[in-house]
């Protein structure tokens, strides 16, 4: 099972010098895809567990779009194992103007991730 969300950075979400958005905001829209996925699955929000492992791979920007691929890649008794890659695919051009940006021709991969997420039994309705 499959997922993808679509978010802009805004300035609310940088936390940093120069308009950088905070890592924590890529681990929050990872939540939000494995919350949708566990509903879709199980008819459940569930809680998220434990991450495995968290890569940043490349800056994020206050105006930037970012997409975010999230997949069930195993399913236990209890436990969805997953798998998130968060995408930039619009960049804001400040060097052109405030309000200039460009679609990229190829994503560039900003975060990756793995994380397991559990439903209690009593609450899967759809498993």
């Amino acid at each position: 099972m499959k997922t993808i969300l679509k978010q802009r950075m805004s300035l609310q979400d940088a936390h940093y010098g120069g308009e950088l958005v905070d890592g924590a905001r890529i681990m929050g829209l990872f939540g939000d895809a494995a919350t949708e996925l566990l509903i879709m699955n199980d008819g459940d929000e569930g809680l998220f567990r434990s991450y495995d492992q968290v890569d940043f791979l490349a800056p994020v920007f206050a105006g930037d779009f970012v997409e975010v691929h999230a997949e069930i890649i195993s399913t236990g008794n209890t436990s969805r194992k997953m798998t998130f890659e968060c995408y930039k695919v619009i960049e804001t051009r400040k060097d052109i103007s405030p309000s200039s940006a460009d679609v990229l021709k190829q994503k560039i991969l900003v975060a990756s991730a793995t994380g397991t997420c559990i439903v209690q039994k009593h609450l899967q309705r759809k498993s």
